[in-house]
């Protein structure tokens, strides 16, 4: 490989990098062509690049920028929607209510108050990791926990939304929580069911590279943290992970240290072993089985 194709991706990381901070500094989120213009690429060649680098589109980048600030600005003590909306850079009104559902999973005046007047259906049960919860919010899938004690799972979601009506889901929901179950045990499966992802612009940037990462493979936190674009940020992947909410649907029990040995892993060292071990299990050629009287 000559020089030139080796600087290639550093040279693609460091462009990025650069667009990645300009949306973060600007009050208004520049456009595709001013992005394009700064990097000194095409519209379309720009795209296609930031894409390739962080797995979002600038446009999603932003928005997901935008709900960082959004919800530390509703965090704040006595925050008012109207000047929170203002500090995370809305300028219209109409814009900030078109979108600001989408980026906090609730109405803005809901997340500023813990989650008031907010419906997450939720339902307990058991896999083959242990104790499982799986909840549901208008939007899609919040939350998948494993544990041993079911109770301390119901008390991590109260925590989280303090002021949410949290109600044990009816047969339908009980269904959808068996599905999850089956997924848990058998990811190989796929999960075709809308997820509700919460998390700041480099928490969604890990971890839509962690939903890609094969079933049956790993890859370590420097690997991640050079896919997104941030090659010296394996230390804030790693954190990104132990943030993620959503056991197996968003895999971080894939993400390994860099030789190959199994570090943290939210709901424990053991279940994130398992899961390694039989989602390999699950890929290995099986032996043909010998025919009757051979």
């Amino acid at each position: 490989m000559n020089a030139h194709a080796t600087a290639k991706p550093h040279r693609d990381a460091a462009l990025v990098a650069a667009a990645c901070r300009r949306i973060e500094q600007a009050e208004v989120s520049p456009s595709l062509d001013e992005l394009a213009q700064a990097a000194a690429l095409s519209p379309h060649h720009f795209h296609r690049v930031f894409k390739a680098v962080t797995g979002l589109t600038p446009k999603a980048y932003a928005q997901a920028h935008r709900g960082k600030a959004l919800r530390e600005a509703l965090a704040k003590p006595g925050a008012k929607v109207v000047d929170a909306a203002f500090n995370a850079g809305f300028n219209a009104s109409s814009r900030f209510y078109d979108s600001a559902d989408a980026l906090l999973g609730m109405k803005p005046a809901q997340y500023r108050d813990g989650g008031a007047d907010a419906r997450i259906e939720f339902a307990i049960g058991q896999c083959a990791l242990g104790a499982i919860l799986v909840a549901r919010s208008g939007r899609g899938l919040c939350a998948i926990s494993l544990g041993d004690d079911p109770d301390a799972l119901l008390r991590e979601l109260q925590d989280r939304f303090p002021r949410a009506e949290l109600v044990g889901g009816d047969a339908a929901f009980e269904r959808l929580a068996a599905r999850v179950i089956g997924f848990v045990e058998a990811p190989g499966i796929g999960l075709d069911l809308p997820l509700d992802i919460r998390g700041t612009a480099f928490q969604q940037r890990v971890w839509d590279a962690l939903r890609r990462i094969p079933a049956g493979t790993t890859a370590s936190y420097a690997e991640i943290a050079a896919r997104i674009g941030s090659p010296k940020s394996a230390r804030a992947v790693a954190q990104a992970c132990a943030s993620n909410t959503l056991a197996v649907a968003i895999p971080c029990h894939r993400v390994v240290r860099s030789d190959g040995a199994l570090s943290g892993y939210r709901w424990g060292v053991e279940r994130k072993q398992a899961l390694l071990a039989h989602e390999r299990a699950a890929i290995e050629p099986r032996p043909e089985k010998r025919e009757r009287g051979e």
